[in-house]
Parts: C-alpha cells; structure tokens; sequence
C-alpha cells in the first residue's frame, strides 16, 4: 500500500528521463565484442604465530608475496625479526590473463640461499567471490614443491588394429601428446619442458618419453606413442574391432610435465591421468587437460602448526558490453549532482545500498570525474555530512561518502603534484638512511638523540617548505572543491575564524600529504618498499607533517601528540612562521583566482620501473644479448638507465616518435612478458617481471602516445631475425605489419578512464545489492505513508532519506534500467557458457574423465 502510494505521488505521465537514450536491439551484443576484464585489490594485513627457527635466535625476517598461480606479481616489504609480522600493504592490480590460483606466499628472507617458503595461502579462482570485501584469517598450507603447478595439456587419444605378419591381430592405443600451455617460470625464466607418457595398469607401468623443449611455457611436442593395450588374437576369430572390458577398465594413461635440470634435479611440473575407458563409445578422444598437483602433493598431518595469514581480497570480473548500452545508467548516475536534495540522486543511493562504501566510491570518482561532474556532487554530499557535524574540532574526520570521494579523487588526480612536491625529497630521504629515531626506547646502543633530532628536523623542514610553496602545482579539480569545502564550513561555523582552515588541512595534510609520506610505494613514489629503519623516519615526519598542517586552525600553536618525545620535538616548530606559511598556503590552494601555468612545461612523471632490454642489433643467441636497466617514462620521453637515480640516460625515445607498443610473441626470443615499442628506429624489445608490470606498461605507453601523428595500424607480433620476420618470414626490414594493432585507450594519460568499464561495475553494484536497494524502496514508501517509522525501524533506520517521493521515483528508474540491462549479460552468459565446450583450451578438463 506504501508502494502504491508513492507510485500515485510521482507523476506518471513524465517519463523517466535516464531511460530516454536510445537501445540497441535485442542480439547487437552477439555481434559486438563484449570485454572480459578482471582486477583484484585488497590488503595483506598481518601473519601470526610462525613457526620459529630451531636455534637460540627464533625469529625471522618476513615478507609476502601475490601470485597468479605460480607467477608472482606482487611483493610486500620485509619484517624483520618477527614470528607476526604486520605488513598493512594495500595492493590494485589489472589481472591481464585467466589463472586457476590465487596464493600468497609467506617466506622467510635468506640472504645467503634461497628464500625459505614458509607456507601458502591458495585460494581457487572460482572461490574468490566467498572472500569478497571481508578480513579472513587463513591457515598457511604446506608448500610441496609436487602441488605447485599450472598449466594444461593437448591430448588426444586413439584405438587402432594392427594386424601382425602372422595373421594375428594386436589392439594399440594411440597416445598423441599435441602440446602443453602456460607452463610456470623456473627461477624467472622459460621452462625447458619434457613430458613422460606412461600407460598404467595392475601389472604395468611403460613410459615413455618426449623430447625436451628449450626456453618455452608453450611447448608445442606433436608426438606419438604407442601401447599395446589388449592380448593379441586371431583375426579370423574376430569379426570386428572389440576391446575387452576387464582390461580396458584398469588401465589409464598418465602424463607428467617435467622441466629439465641438466646440471641439477628436473622439477615437477604437474600430471594428468585419463582413464582409458574414455575410448568405451568413441574411436577417439581430444581435449585439454588442466595440469594437477602429484597423488601426495600438499598433504601434511602438521597444516595448523605454520600459522595464519589475515588478508582483505576483492576480486572482480566484469563484462563490460558495448558503449550503446550504458546509455540510460550513466545519464540518471551523472544527473545525481543536480538532485534535490542530493541523498535521493542515484550515486548517493549506491553509497547508501553498498555493503562496503569503497566499493561505490570508485567508479562514482571516476565516471563523474570523466564529465566534470564530481566538484558538485562532492560539494552537494560535503554539505549534508555538515549539517550533522556539530563540533567545529571533528569537522569531515569521519569515513562518510563525502570523504571517501574526496580521498578517491586526490589519489585518481594528484599523483603527479605528489611526484613533483614530495618525490626528490623522499628519494634523499630513502636513500641517505640518517638514523632520526628519537623515542628513547627505541634508540640503539651509541645512537645520539640529539643529533637524530637534527636528522628528523632537517627532513621535515626540508619536506614542509616544499609542500607550502607548491600551490601552484595543486591540481585544479582540488582547488575547486578546497574552495567549496571552506565557504561551506565558515557558512555552518560563522562564529568559528579558524574552520575555513581545518575543513581544508582536513583532506590536503591528513588524508594526502601525510599518507603519502608514510606509505611511498602506494603513491608511485618510490619503487620498493622502503627498509624498516626508513619506514620509522618516514612515520615521524608524516606525525610531523600532519600535525604543521593543522597549526592554522588551532587558536593557539599545540600539538596533539600522545607521545612525550613528540610533544618536546615539536616545541622546535611553534612559532609563528609556521602558522602563517600554513594558512598561506591553504589560502591558495582552495581560491579560484586563475593560477600562472608556470608548471605546465615540466613533464608529467607517468611510470618507472626495473626491466630486461634486448642490446640493439645483437644476434639471437648470447647471455649477454638482455640487460636489466632502469625505465623512467615521462609525458615527453622514454629513457632507460643503468641504474635508478642516474641522471644520464643510456638511451631515449621521445614520445612523439612512438608508433606503436604492442606484445611481442614468446617464441621470438622463448621470452614470457614481452612488449615492443615500436618506434622511427629499430623497434625496442622489453621483458617485464610479471604479466601485471607488462599489462601496465603498455597500457601507460598507449595512452601517452595514442595522439601521435603516423601511428601505425599494423605491426609485427614477432621479431625480426637473421633476416626475416619470424611472424610472416618477410625478408625486408620495412615490411609491412601483418597483424591489425589492438585498439586505442583514452588518451587523458593523467586520469586513465574506461567510462564503460566504471559504469558496468556499477552496475553490478546494483545486482548485487539489490535486496537493500528493495528495503530502502519499502522505506521510502513507509515513511511517506505514516510520517516516519513506525515498525521495525531496523529496516531501515540507517538510510538517509530527507524526500521519500523523490528517492522513491529515482530507485524506480534504478530498477527499470537495471532490470533491461540484465538481458545482454545473460544473454552473453549463456553464449559463453554453451561455446566454451568442456576440453576446450577456453575450459580444460580438470581431473579425471571417465
């Protein structure tokens, strides 16, 4: 009845104006491509209760890795000394091929042998989802080096007479093994696989054996075995080809994937078994294998005994439609900052429905960020946090919507005023090591407190100066909203002279400038993790920082440190100097008087990182024929150095040269990860670390030369090799490609936006909290029937809902959009589903097959 009501308050004749674009017909997406794109990000938290050293010094130095079955692609920094170590790293990465696991590795650092794996954490990729958004504690698994595989196998087998000289007839079974893919790398590189074929059964055992294969994970064997799998009889006695029952149904093939040691032990690369009775109803048998683990692999009686591993894990797999059909959705998402009042716009619905709202926040950023549109929504969601705020001390120090859009957008558009502001420091910081402990318990024997504090003072000094003088470099979109957030906290505070300042320094010291310091790495500031001793300089001065930053709201200069020798190290910095740089400072970066573009001319700092080069003009054969160097890519140029922080770079591309950046094929030099930038010169060939390194690579490289003149549409996926291309054998150099480039990026290389991508997660924001989305539409209708809450307030209590009628009518169009666009996904689900057969390479077979 509530419902009803409500319905008969919208008007009925007004149609839905989010709904006015128009759609596709039913089938288009059968004809289009549909994107699959998956991303994972999340928190290694913390470990406890590790097993100790046997001798008198127990602890260990721990770090953690992230692997995509048995390739690593992430890695925390070291704990030193500690059977729980406390890692707090957050991590977001693109997942840019399919996997089956997801594991992190617990080790224990060997500086003189291999690092120690202490035990694992694997999750199946299908068992994701029941993680999702949630801390867990994990118990770390055994790791056995026979239940560390991946990969899959082409196999195809037969049943064939042979008719021996006699007259006798003889059954064979036909073993072709086609190929394997996905092989792991062995100590970071090419595997150089063999496969035993052994036919197994009661009272046999043959095996037999392929050759080896150099420097590959995607072996292509294309060999034949043969077995005799039935007694031999007469011919005349049998009419036709039959296999007898007792036989058949005791024997079964077996594969084991091995990489060859030649100097060393061969290691054990997974194993698949068939039954033979596979051939019962078929002459013939094909498919892809996932590659298994060995019978006794991962199974110890002591799995309790190598402690826990706390993990955050958020993964998500989009498929993302074409363009037309997030017509409707984005139109009602991106009128929200226009809603009156803003609590019943569709984004702030999906903040209020979303089990977590980080998981709203995200694409909200950024799709309204992409149309201009998050100054006023932020604004419009700022000015309802504040009407709740009654102490001017607290002001925007909650994790509301408001903040968390704010937070979201300093990250997405202040990395580069991040690099150029804190970057140079951080690296003297970083690289100098000047012990600036100064808490006396924590001081080492002939450590001197006072020259420490000298160390720690030069650093903040250092680091403050270059933050209140870099206004001119504060991106516009923050400025924008800073100036918003002040004029709406002086109108709630007008009694209050020093709000204006604290609702700035709230979001710019608190929630940027100090997290930056203090977590480097997060920030692209530095690309390691820095050492424990550097990680304690780095917390001081972010204290430090911080609390500067709050000097212009304070009526009187104080410090709000717990700490007794923080309280006597920042008596250092009362004085009235600091006060006024500050407000200074916050007085510009939140005015909208136009700024001097006196920075535009430096170069945007986009990626670095370590990777392998191929030598220019060097033949194929030759250890010496890959480098590692150190890349540095900026909005005008691509350089590579012998080092990080060498100034003289060993060899430069302009961006403007750039043609074209795609992958480079594996078997050009039997190299995984692999990318090319195709340049005016010879192209230049890189092998990143991990596929992750290697997918952000071209990614960034895309983006900052998508607008270059003369970019090429075809190209080489091979390279060019004594004298021929090795993709299509074409002898001269300037050939033409013989494949079509992938398809452009956006081209903003600052704030790398996927429209679509953002809009389809939003979408299943809504599917899946649809079951809240339907109690806060009860709510709504409950609240215009009877004034407020009546029963069962639980419902519903916790929604914000100022205007019942218009938060009724937007959920409607929520739903109706949803509802048409649930139609292409299923659609493509079931056309997924139905043509990837199982055996196929898309959806190998996983175990036994009977």
């Amino acid at each position: 009845m509530a419902a009803a009501a409500l319905a008969a308050a919208a008007p009925s004749s007004e149609a839905p104006a989010a709904t006015a674009t128009a759609e596709p017909e039913a089938g288009d997406e059968d004809s289009r491509e549909v994107r699959v794109l998956q991303s994972l990000r999340g928190k290694i938290c913390e470990a406890k209760n590790l097993l100790p050293y046997l001798g008198p010094h127990k602890m260990r130095d721990c770090f953690c890795t992230i692997n995509l079955d048995q390739e690593e692609v992430y890695r925390t920094q070291v704990v030193e000394k500690s059977l729980s170590p406390f890692f707090s790293e957050e991590f977001y990465f693109e997942i840019p091929r399919t996997f089956q696991y997801l594991s992190f590795y617990v080790y224990d650092k060997n500086v003189l042998q291999r690092d120690l794996r202490i035990g694992k954490v694997a999750i199946k990729k299908e068992d994701l989802c029941n993680h999702s958004g949630k801390e867990t504690w994990f118990s770390l698994q055994p790791v056995d080096s026979n239940s560390e595989v991946q990969g899959k196998v082409h196999l195809e087998l037969k049943l064939n007479e042979l008719i021996t000289e006699n007259g006798t007839v003889c059954q064979q079974l036909v073993v072709h093994i086609k190929a394997c893919h996905g092989l792991p790398l062995i100590n970071g590189q090419s595997c150089d696989p063999y496969a035993t074929v052994s036919l197994v059964g009661p009272s046999r055992n043959d095996q037999k054996k392929t050759k080896v294969k150099k420097k590959t994970s995607n072996p292509q064997f294309n060999e034949i075995f043969y077995f005799e799998v039935t007694r031999s009889s007469s011919y005349t006695r049998k009419s036709q080809f039959q296999v007898e029952e007792e036989d058949i149904e005791k024997l079964e093939i077996r594969i084991d994937l091995w990489n060859n040691g030649n100097l060393v032990q061969d290691v054990f690369l997974g194993e698949i078994k068939v039954p033979v009775n596979v051939l019962r109803n078929d002459s013939s048998h094909q498919a892809w294998y996932l590659l298994q683990p060995r019978d006794n692999g991962n199974k110890s009686s002591k799995t309790d005994d190598l402690g826990s591993l706390r993990l955050n894990i958020c993964y998500t797999e989009d498929y993302v439609l074409p363009s037309e059909y997030y017509g409707p959705l984005k139109t009602l998402l991106l009128k929200s900052p226009d809603v009156q009042p803003i609590s019943a716009s569709a984004a702030y619905i999906l903040g209020e429905i979303c089990r977590d709202k980080n998981d709203a926040v995200l694409p909200l950023v950024r799709l309204l960020l992409h149309h201009d549109k998050l100054v006023l929504f932020a604004t419009a969601v700022a000015e309802l946090d504040l009407k709740d705020t009654q102490d001017a001390n607290t002001i925007f120090r909650g994790n509301s919507l408001a903040t968390r859009c704010l937070d979201e957008m300093m990250k997405i558009v202040g990395g580069h005023y991040l690099k150029v502001t804190l970057k140079p420091i951080l690296d003297e910081i970083c690289e100098s090591s000047k012990p600036c402990e100064i808490d006396p318990i924590k001081l080492k024997e002939g450590d001197n407190v006072e020259n420490n504090k000298e160390n720690l003072r030069y650093y903040v000094d250092k680091l403050f100066s270059t933050i209140v003088k870099s206004s001119m470099s504060c991106p516009t979109v923050m400025c924008d909203i800073f100036y918003s957030l002040r004029q709406m906290a002086t109108q709630r505070f007008p009694n209050d002279p020093h709000v204006q300042y604290s609702a700035v320094s709230s979001f710019v010291f608190l929630r940027f400038f100090a997290v930056a310091v203090v977590s480097p790495h997060t920030f692209h500031l530095r690309p390691h993790h820095p050492d424990p001793q550097t990680i304690r300089t780095l917390t001081l001065i972010s204290k430090t920082i911080q609390t500067l930053g709050s000097l212009g709201s304070l009526s009187k200069s104080k410090s709000s440190f717990k700490e007794t020798f923080m309280c006597e190290f920042f008596k250092m910095f009362q004085e009235e100097g600091y006060i006024i740089a500050v407000k200074k400072f916050l007085d510009e970066i939140s005015s909208t008087e136009t700024k001097e573009s006196s920075g535009t001319s430096e170069p945007v700092h986009l990626k670095e990182g370590e990777m392998y080069k191929r030598a220019q003009g060097r033949t194929r054969i030759g250890k010496k024929n890959f480098k590692k160097r150190w890349f540095c890519l900026t909005s005008r140029e691509l350089t590579y150095h012998k080092q990080p922080g060498s100034k003289d770079a060993i060899y430069t591309i302009p961006v403007k040269n750039i043609l074209a950046v795609e992958k480079l094929e594996e078997s050009s030099f039997n190299k995984k990860n692999m990318f090319q930038v195709i340049h005016t010169e010879k192209p230049l060939y890189v092998q990143a670390n991990n596929c992750v390194e290697a997918n952000e690579w071209i990614d960034v490289l895309c983006r900052v030369s998508r607008c270059n003149q003369n970019r090429l549409s075809f190209y080489h996926p091979s390279a060019y090799l004594n004298g021929n291309w090795l993709c299509c054998l074409e002898t001269s150099e300037s050939a033409l490609g013989c494949k079509r480039c992938t398809a452009g990026v956006p081209a903003d290389i600052q704030i790398d936006i996927d429209e679509d991508r953002e809009t389809e997660r939003i979408y299943s924001l809504f599917t899946l909290s649809s079951l809240k989305l339907q109690k806060m539409e009860e709510a709504c209708g409950t609240i215009a029937v009877y004034q407020g809450p009546q029963k069962e307030p639980d419902d519903y209590s916790n929604f914000v809902i100022e205007d019942s009628v218009t938060t009724f009518k937007t959920i409607q169009q929520i739903k109706s959009i949803i509802e048409k666009l649930d139609e292409p996904h299923e659609k493509y689900r079931k056309k997924r589903s139905s043509s990837a057969k199982y055996g196929s390479k898309e959806n190998p077979i996983v175990g036994k097959t009977s």
